[in-house]
């Protein structure tokens, strides 16, 4: 991601100022540059956000897999700054994420929905933070808590729950990304799908969020206000 970022940022007419790897040193180089962009480790985004904090920049956050405390320590510093903060941002991606919640909100829970996700196997988190992005859109939709997720099926479970939101992540070959929302009810099912061919997309939509994110204020947005998807 970070060499894609390199590539679509010098195309569309941006200066890159620095590219670091975990270990460097964040403050030579946030010094000079207008908005930092996080494509890292779940443990390397904190120290960045704290430097992004003291230094007055404006953040775009795209690493995934933080921790409950990490994710909780990183708002803390991060809502400081004009700050994006997304799972993915792929633009048909963030889409999904608003079909995703129109579809929720009309079908209801008589439509059984379910998330399943494949990426390749070298990635490390599961599910993706994509996956988990549509299941806190669902959830906020049922009005429904964190223990009405289901992380896969194993074993004489019982019947599947009315108030039920299944999670699934595949992992396989050089998947980029695979995202599919299920809807099942009686008699027909709706699926949602997006499929990524292709990493540019995240990274045109993550130089996207930092042109947008600059001049905003402090604070944590995410990419469907980047895209006005918000109601």
């Amino acid at each position: 991601m970070g060499r894609t970022i390199r590539e679509v940022s010098e195309a569309g007419g941006h200066e890159l100022c620095a590219a670091l790897d975990l270990g460097d040193s964040l403050y030579p180089a946030i010094e000079s540059c207008d908005v930092a962009i996080d494509f890292s480790f779940h443990s390397a985004t904190l120290p960045l956000a704290r430097a992004a904090r003291e230094t007055g920049k404006a953040l775009v956050i795209g690493t995934t897999g933080h921790t409950p405390e990490e994710k909780e320590a990183i708002r803390a510093e991060a809502s400081g700054v004009p700050t994006v903060w997304a799972g993915n941002y792929s633009i048909g991606i963030n889409l999904l994420y608003f079909l995703t919640g129109k579809a929720a909100a009309i079908l209801g829970l008589d439509y059984s929905p379910e998330v399943v996700e494949m990426h390749h196997r070298h990635k490390k988190d599961a599910p993706s933070g994509t996956a988990e992005g549509l299941v806190d859109v669902l959830r906020k939709t049922y009005g429904l808590g964190e223990e009405k997720v289901s992380h896969g099926r194993h074993g004489l479970i019982g019947e599947r729950a009315r108030d039920e939101i299944g999670v699934h992540a595949l992992r396989g070959g050089d998947v980029i990304g695979d995202h599919t929302v299920y809807f099942a009810g009686e008699g027909e099912r709706l699926e949602l799908t997006h499929r990524a061919s292709d990493r540019t997309v995240f990274a045109r939509g993550a130089i996207r969020a930092a042109v947008w994110v600059r001049d905003r204020e402090p604070g944590i947005y995410d990419m469907r206000d980047v895209l006005n998807l918000k109601d």
